[in-house]
């Protein structure tokens, strides 16, 4: 067993209203259909628990409510306890939901990461005699996401505002009571869990639950919100970095117990070892292919635009890019192991932009005319990322020129439709961005 640190009223502080939405992952189950096929799958569950409704039966004494991120109370005979509170908004609900399973008093709450969707509703379940368990890098995580929260609450608001409308309020963090750093175990009522460290998830708290006697694994978001899909190393949003050898590692973790049953933090279980192994094993060996790839084109000197667009994964190992992306996480083995200077150019490494000679070449080429016909010429061979970019040039001259806004909207719009509408996180990041033009065209 790892070594238990107690810390007694740790952290306690009060997460302004723009921090909560801070961590709010992608939310979906991994099987979903979308009754709505202009949306992504990952939006599939954001507002499955919404309303009033029961928790759900799952079975071994395990009842599922759902939220943004699902809570799981499992019964013992010595009380229940709880994993993942939910959101801070949802916490009424489901504290009502719980309370009517009568499962005897709660004796303690695990947190499988720190995000605000898995944590928000701790003071609504805690008391003096209830323990909460956490990872020890919980503190560290949830300070970075606290120092931040002004920055990290305006990206997240950029990409959520039309998927997460409701209002927040203040919360009160919470308090670990307990907290450990590679595994932990205890009985409760009879029944065995064991906690383990997977820091490769999507903070570096990320724990499993394990359930040795049923051979259940509570995974909370370690592998992302959707089952089987590629992993993020990086978030839109801004969030700390996910190794790719700890993600690795942290797969394979799971791996090595050889669960019969998998409770994700969305959606319904998966089921069967040998299911559930050979799709763990496919992300795996998908994961580890990207890395192998990337760090051989690094080594033949390829530049990180070419790998994004060159590195995919071969037939065998094809899964669903809903939550990441290949050329995501081909730019973020990139950048943590060679970081942000890419040998390309002396401009890198000070702080005039390309932007600022920006108006010199549109004036350069004739004017906004010229450019913008090349533009929209761009758009006409479908090429919007070209077009894009000479719309943007001339909007450094001019952030309001109304035939500049057009042929940005119109290449934005044009990556969204290539785009499949697969990924959430670039379907909102371009949404949100339609919104943009469309509110400055109006105005004008």
């Amino acid at each position: 067993m790892g070594e238990v640190v107690m810390r007694k009223g740790f952290g306690l502080f009060i997460l302004s209203a723009a921090a909560l939405t801070i961590g709010v992952g992608a939310i979906a189950a991994g099987e979903t259909t979308m009754t709505d096929t202009k949306q992504p799958q990952a939006s599939a569950n954001v507002l499955a628990g919404a309303g009033t409704q029961d928790a759900v039966d799952l079975g071994h004494g395990i009842y599922m409510s759902r939220d943004v991120t699902n809570l799981y109370l499992v019964a013992t005979d010595d009380g229940s306890l709880l994993i993942s509170t939910g959101i801070v908004y949802s916490a009424k609900e489901n504290k009502r939901r719980i309370d009517a399973l009568n499962k005897g008093p709660l004796r303690r709450i695990i947190f499988t990461q720190s995000h605000e969707d898995h944590i928000g509703g701790w003071n609504a379940f805690s008391g003096p005699d209830v323990e909460t368990i956490a990872q020890k890098n919980f503190g560290f995580t949830r300070q970075y996401f606290t120092d931040l929260k002004p920055a990290m609450a305006r990206r997240s608001r950029r990409l959520w505002a039309s998927t997460l409308p409701q209002n927040v309020v203040e919360n009160v963090a919470p308090v670990i009571t307990t907290s450990f750093d590679d595994n932990y175990a205890f009985e409760q009522g009879g029944r065995r869990f064991e906690l383990y460290s997977v820091r490769g998830g999507e903070t570096t708290d990320s724990l499993i639950v394990w359930m040795p006697t049923e051979k259940i694994a509570f995974t909370g978001n370690m592998m992302g919100p959707i089952f089987g899909h590629v992993p993020n190393l990086y978030t839109l949003r801004g969030d700390r970095i996910r190794y790719v050898q700890w993600y690795l590692d942290s797969v394979q973790r799971l791996i090595d117990l050889n669960p019969e049953t998998l409770i994700t933090g969305h959606g319904e279980p998966i089921v069967g070892a040998d299911n559930i192994r050979t799709q763990l094993t496919k992300v795996r060996d998908a994961v580890q292919y990207i890395r192998n790839a990337t760090f051989a084109g690094m080594n033949e000197g390829k530049d990180v635009w070419t790998l994004m667009r060159e590195v995919q994964l071969p037939p065998h190992l094809q899964i669903g890019q809903g939550h990441g992306k290949v050329s995501w996480i081909v730019r973020a083995i990139w950048e943590e192991h060679l970081g942000w200077f890419r040998f390309e150019s002396s401009t890198e490494l000070y702080a005039t932009p390309v932007q600022a000679v920006m108006p010199d070449f549109v004036e350069m080429a004739g004017g906004a005319g010229p450019v913008l016909a090349r533009g929209r010429a761009y758009l006409e061979a479908d090429d919007p990322l070209k077009a894009l970019h000479l719309a943007e040039a001339v909007l450094t001259t001019d952030a309001a020129k109304r035939d500049a806004l057009t042929i940005q909207r119109d290449a934005t719009q044009m990556l969204l439709d290539q785009s499949g509408r697969t990924n959430f996180s670039e379907v909102r990041w371009l949404e949100a961005d339609l919104a943009r033009i469309d509110a400055l065209l109006a105005a004008q």
